[in-house]
Formats: C-alpha cells, structure tokens, sequence
C-alpha cells in the first residue's frame, strides 16, 4: 500500500498507520522529515519498547552484520565483550533503518532472514534469538531505479514496504513551517 502524503496530510497518515504492526518505508527528500516521522511512529504505535535509529550508510560493511545483529565475546579480533546489536536493542520497539538504499549487497540477504525469521544470530553464535520489533525504513534513494540495475533485492523490498508512505518536502509543506519554526525557538504555539 502507498500513500501520497500531500501538504498537510503527513501527520494524519501517520496516525492512521502507526497503530498498525504494519512495516513502513519513509521516501522522501533529504530533510523531508523521515525520521522526525519515523519517531512519530514510534510514540503512536503503543510499543513500549525502545526506538533505535540507525544509519545504514555509516555502518562500514566489515562491521555491519556485528552492528545489526550482535557478537559473541571473542567472535573476531577486537569483540572483548558480548554485544547486542541494534535488533536486539530495540527489541519490544520500533528498528528504524534509515539510508536504507545505501546497505551493501552482502548485507541485504542476512537483513532479509532476520525479517522473515524475526530472529537474528550474533555472530560467533549459533542459536538465533528471537526479536521484536517493528522496522520503519527510510530513504532518499530511487529504489525502483536500484532493483532494476540489481543494487536492491527486490524482495527485501516488499518485505520493508508493507505500507509505504512519500513525504513531500518542506517546500510543499508551507503550513509546516511556522509550528517548526516556533519549536526551534520552544515557543508555545
């Protein structure tokens, strides 16, 4: 399913979705405020886990299965401790993955698993842990123009994109900018 958030409307579709156990993906300009509505989200949701940002594009590729899913202690050179990664910090919460376009190749199909399996495995580890949370993804990145060249695994995409909600830009959005104005200024409204 996707939604077209007009101008005014960004709030009320996130309202109606966020109660949902749906899986969301936030397109959108740079600064169209994904992760303002990924959080959003989050709060409406009724979770009441912990919600965990995490930024695709800065997680280096020899790190990112370590990051995403957790090590054991001693798992590679430098792991001097156990460490649960952003899935399992997140669990009973919202996952939110965003520059999701930007996640290596090699990355996708173990992301995928842990989707459909609602499990992870630490690496150095051999039993999967069971996890919860709900994942809101988003990008700036035509996915579309990605699959079709093999950069995205199309079913990682259906699998993201239960409902899929376009964020128009600031500019588009004129009657967003003076509430934003007076919250950076913390004045009441």
């Amino acid at each position: 399913l996707e939604i077209l958030c007009g101008s005014g409307q960004p709030r009320a579709q996130i309202g109606l979705v966020a109660p949902s156990a749906a899986w969301v993906l936030l397109l959108g300009e740079t600064g169209s405020g994904k992760e303002v509505s990924a959080r959003a989200l989050h709060a409406a949701s009724g979770r009441g886990g912990p919600f965990v940002a995490v930024n695709c594009s800065a997680i280096p590729e020899s790190l990112a299965e370590s990051q995403l899913f957790g090590h054991k202690k001693g798992a590679f050179t430098g792991a001097d401790r156990d460490y649960a990664g952003y899935f399992e910090q997140a669990d009973g919460g919202t996952l939110f993955l965003d520059e999701l376009g930007e996640l290596s190749a090699v990355l996708q199909p173990k992301l995928l698993r842990a989707l459909d399996e609602k499990r992870i495995t630490r690496v150095g580890e051999h039993a999967p842990r069971a996890v919860d949370v709900r994942v809101v993804a988003a990008t700036n990145r035509d996915l579309g123009t990605a699959m079709e060249s093999g950069d995205f695994r199309s079913d990682l995409y259906a699998r993201l994109s239960d409902i899929t909600l376009q964020l128009p830009p600031l500019r588009a959005r004129r009657e967003d900018i003076i509430p934003l104005l007076l919250g950076f200024l913390e004045l009441p409204a």
